[in-house]
C-alpha cells in the first residue's frame, strides 16, 4: 500500500538546497537556435537536472527554472541538444549560466540534425525535438524525443556536488 502525506510542512529553500547538495549532478549545456532556420540565434543554458527518461520510445528530460530568461526561446523553437560537459568544461558552463553573455563566442560548434548546436569538445550529445512541457513547481520538466546521439569525448563527466566543480574517476581496478 501507498501512502502519500498530504499535511507536509513548507520546506525552506536554503534548508533543501543543503541536503541535496550531498547528491552529486551531472551538468550539461542545452542548446537550441531561436529564429528561422539556417539563420536563427544559438542559444543555451546550463542544466543539472538532466535524466534519461525511456528507452522506448527514446526519451530524456530535464526541469529549466521558470524565471530562464533562455529557456522560453528554446521553448518557442521546439528543440533542443543536451551537450554532456566533461570535468574540464567549468568555464563553458560558467558562460552558460551567465545571463545575456555571447556563450557561444568561444566555442566551436555544428548543427546537430534539428539545427541545434552540438559542442564540437562535448563528451556526447543527445538532439532531440521537444515533445512535452509540464509545469513542476518553480521549474518545467522539458521532455524530448531523440532525433540523433553521438559520442565523442573519452574523459570524465563535469560533476557538481557540494556547491563545486568536480570530476568522475573510474576505480582502480583490484
Amino acid at each position: 500500500m501507498t501512502t502519500f502525506r498530504t499535511d507536509a510542512p513548507d520546506i525552506a529553500p536554503d534548508a533543501l538546497r543543503r541536503v541535496l547538495s550531498h547528491y552529486p549532478t551531472g551538468v550539461v549545456a542545452v542548446t537550441s537556435v531561436h529564429g528561422p532556420p539556417g539563420a536563427g540565434e544559438p542559444i543555451g543554458m546550463a542544466v543539472g537536472s538532466f535524466t534519461s527518461v525511456s528507452l522506448r520510445p527514446a526519451l530524456v528530460g530535464f526541469f529549466p527554472d521558470a524565471g530562464s530568461t533562455t529557456w522560453p526561446r528554446i521553448r518557442e523553437a521546439g528543440r533542443f541538444c543536451v551537450n554532456v560537459l566533461g570535468e574540464e568544461h567549468q568555464d563553458v558552463c560558467r558562460a552558460f549560466a551567465t545571463r545575456g553573455a555571447d556563450k557561444f563566442a568561444s566555442l566551436d560548434w555544428t548543427p546537430g540534425p534539428t539545427g541545434s548546436p552540438v559542442l564540437a569538445d562535448a563528451l556526447s550529445w543527445i538532439d532531440c525535438r521537444l515533445e512535452r512541457v509540464t509545469e513542476a513547481g518553480d521549474h518545467f520538466l522539458a521532455l524530448g524525443r531523440v532525433v540523433d546521439m553521438g559520442v565523442r569525448g573519452t574523459g570524465g563527466p563535469l560533476i557538481f556536488y557540494r556547491g563545486g566543480y568536480g570530476g568522475y574517476r573510474e576505480p582502480l581496478a583490484s
